[in-house]
């Protein structure tokens, strides 16, 4: 019987130590997460993919347990991490899995090394084009707290982010904060790479079918999935119905199916 056992490990990259965690065999599937969390986004998700797969979940560097970078935090900078990550693994080729921040990892390892990738999804991914940078340019900071004596800036932390989870799910606002704490003096490096990003100069440079998901709670990226659909040729689209924010987690067995049904 194929284990479904979720394995984790560091490996060793020119830059620093990667880390990451595992279930299962055969072709791989490498998932990337939203920031600021790491790979225990995925979590739930793993021992389902790792039923047909080798599905593999990597920190991203200057998340979770890998190392942060001395350098600017940038989409570009993101993937060139998961080509060090691939190479330390032996990985030559992948599906690719990600979400949120993840996704435009994703998509921009997919632009730069096509021929890496054997198929693409992205979930709740943004379509960071220029009307979509506008628009960034005036919304307030998703996570940024000050830090306070009485820790108080926890409960503030907690309250940003309640609005895009579900009700009666505190878990998972638990397992976010965990995740957040870890680098909270950096936790809007991500949110600043995602609104820097030019997405629409590479669109054309996706030649990996590619599957684009959404739920349709997320007010960040439903709105953005029909465009960035649009702008990849020949892409397909899910609608993963209420489907919020914390999408992996909140309903991880629908997350896999659809990922499992494209692959």
């Amino acid at each position: 019987m194929a284990d479904h056992t979720i394995h984790r490990g560091f490996v060793n990259t020119p830059n620093g130590q990667i880390h990451y965690a595992e279930a299962g065999q055969g072709e791989p599937v490498l998932l990337l997460h939203q920031t600021p969390r790491s790979w225990t986004e995925y979590e739930q998700v793993l021992p389902i993919l790792g039923k047909r797969f080798r599905a593999i979940a990597m920190d991203t560097i200057g998340f979770g347990d890998s190392y942060r970078p001395r350098v600017k935090a940038s989409i570009e900078h993101y993937a060139s991490g998961v080509v060090d990550f691939l190479d330390a693994m032996e990985i030559d080729r992948t599906s690719l899995v990600g979400h949120h921040t993840g996704g435009l990892i994703a998509f921009e390892f997919a632009a730069s090394w096509p021929q890496r990738v054997y198929k693409l999804i992205l979930s709740s991914c943004p379509f960071t084009d220029e009307a979509d940078r506008e628009r960034r340019k005036t919304r307030p900071p998703i996570d940024k707290v000050t830090f306070s004596a009485d820790g108080s800036h926890l409960t503030e932390l907690w309250n940003k982010r309640q609005p895009f989870y579900p009700k009666g799910r505190p878990d998972l606002i638990a397992r976010f904060m965990l995740d957040a704490l870890k680098v909270l003096d950096q936790v809007e490096e991500g949110h600043h790479a995602v609104n820097a990003y030019k997405m629409e100069e590479k669109t054309r440079s996706i030649t990996s079918p590619t599957l684009i998901m959404a739920g349709t709670e997320d007010p960040f990226a439903y709105p953005r999935m029909d465009p960035l659909s649009k702008a990849i040729k020949g892409s397909l689209t899910a609608e993963i119905e209420g489907g919020m924010v914390p999408m992996p987690e909140q309903m991880p067995d629908v997350f896999s199916q659809c990922i499992l049904d494209f692959i």
